[in-house]
């Protein structure tokens, strides 16, 4: 007989094991073939977490479909408008059709406190005058319109004693640009001074001035600056130079007859070969600094400028050149050196003869000097002849 207490022992181990039996490894102790053969002693599955993997959605081929001819119909044309009469353009006059067609203002008829409003309408108005040019004073009786550096080291003072802007310039030419017209800086006087000119007191201490007066113009005692000292030279190519440096977008520079010497100056010294060596240096000078500046001269005849001005100009190497025609003495004779070259200047006394000018194809610019100081009313008086 099997005493109580084993039973007990027995029950009470196997409901231990039964329990752990997750956390025991007893199974090591049992026969495999016996494992088989109580099942509620075998371990527990574990259960199994899925794992999902991504795999990638297979882009479906697309077939397109046949499209259906669709047709389209065709537009009916409608009937064309009558087709509107272009105006013609209006045709030039003989007028319009010269290259240049200048006017001269005097160093102080612009520049003097004018605004900048002024300075505008005023280029405004003589483009409504029919003129593609302004010829604007900037030099005369050796002093500047504008701020020189070059006149302030060499005479102490840097322009003209007038009030003028110091945009004045700038201004015009702007203005004149927008017009489609252009600007000419004058350098009136060229190389003579009177005794009003800051320099006169300086020059004849340094004996700048060559002896003589020079009374080409009656009731002007005009002093001709000497060309062949050096300091009298290199003091008009600096201006030069440094004007068309400050100014890069002038259309030309211009002189005029004041270049030159007087055959009638005392002495009958022939000036000629050291003016045309000074010009040529001059020239070379300024197209270094700014080659887009047209060099001009409007002057004598080649013939009596060289005969009576020292001034052998055709030997200048200058851009272009207008004949003086300043009166009706010789007039037709002029005009065969008219043709030969960039055009003619005349002034009020010469408007009887603008017809022939303007009808003349040869000619092939037209400059206007008013002598009488009021350019606003001889440009309209031009304007009534050319339009007429």
């Amino acid at each position: 007989m099997i005493p109580l207490w084993v039973f007990v022992l027995i029950f009470a181990g196997g409901y231990g094991v039964f329990s752990q039996r997750d956390k025991i490894d007893w199974l090591q102790f049992v026969p495999e073939d016996i494992q088989a053969q109580i099942p509620f002693l075998a371990p527990p599955t574990p259960a199994t977490t899925p794992v999902h993997v991504s795999l990638p959605t297979p882009t479906p081929t697309t077939i397109p479909a046949t499209p259906e001819a669709v047709s389209i119909p065709t537009p009916t044309p409608s009937p064309s408008p009558a087709a509107t009469p272009q105006a013609s353009p209006t045709p030039t006059t003989p007028w319009e059709q010269k290259a240049i067609r200048g006017i001269y203002l005097s160093r102080y008829q612009v520049t003097n406190n004018a605004s900048e409003k002024m300075i505008r309408d005023r280029v405004r108005y003589y483009k409504s005058q029919g003129f593609n040019a302004i010829i604007h004073g900037v030099w005369g009786n050796a002093c500047t319109m504008y701020q020189s550096e070059v006149m302030q080291k060499t005479l102490g003072y840097a322009s003209c004693p007038n009030q003028f802007q110091d945009e004045w310039l700038t201004w015009m030419i702007d203005e004149a640009h927008q017009q489609n017209m252009e600007v000419h800086a004058y350098f009136e006087k060229g190389i003579k001074i009177d005794e009003n000119s800051p320099m006169f007191d300086l020059a004849v201490e340094k004996g700048w001035i060559v002896p003589g007066v020079d009374r080409t113009h009656p009731g002007i005692d005009h002093y001709v600056l000497d060309v062949e000292i050096p300091e009298v030279a290199n003091f008009f190519t600096n201006i030069l130079v440094e004007f068309v440096q400050k100014y890069p977008t002038i259309d030309a520079v211009q002189w005029d007859d004041y270049l030159g010497y007087h055959a009638e100056l005392p002495g009958k010294v022939d000036r000629t070969a050291s003016l045309t060596t000074f010009v040529q240096n001059m020239i070379a000078a300024m197209k270094q600094a700014n080659p887009n500046v047209s060099f001009d001269l409007c002057h004598h005849n080649p013939y009596w400028a060289k005969r009576y001005f020292a001034a052998d100009w055709q030997n200048w190497d200058i851009d272009r050149a207008f004949i003086q025609v300043y009166s009706d003495e010789n007039f037709q004779e002029e005009m065969k050196y008219v043709r030969n070259h960039n055009g003619i200047a005349i002034t009020e006394r010469q408007f009887n003869r603008v017809d022939e000018l303007v009808q003349n194809s040869e000619i092939e610019s037209i400059l206007l000097f008013p002598l009488s100081g009021k350019p606003e009313e001889t440009a309209a008086q031009l304007r009534q002849i050319t339009v007429d």
